[in-house]
């Protein structure tokens, strides 16, 4: 099975309450490489790669168990580039 990209813009109370630091956890426990980066607009915006279920189940996570409040979560899929090594947070 090839691994893809994920994409997500997660809006919410999640600038300033661990969200990208507990989302690097939980990638790294999933075996996903990317980066968390807050945006401007109060978003804070994930790539990650890996296998398909992986990726599926972070959104899961991010839906449900993150600090914060997260109001919505906005994911696309596409093909992995491999351009990640490891998973960190901006």
């Amino acid at each position: 099975m090839a691994d893809e990209r994920l994409t997500a813009t997660v809006a919410g109370l999640v600038q300033g309450v661990g969200f990208r630091y507990w989302t690097r956890a939980q990638a790294e426990r999933l075996g996903l490489a990317g980066i968390a980066v807050n945006s401007p607009d109060g978003t804070v915006r994930i790539t990650a790669e890996g296998p398909r279920p992986s990726l599926e189940r972070l959104v899961t996570l991010l839906e449900s168990d993150a600090p914060g409040r997260v109001d919505r979560v906005e994911a696309g899929y596409a093909k992995a580039t491999g351009g990640f090594r490891g998973f960190d947070v901006g």
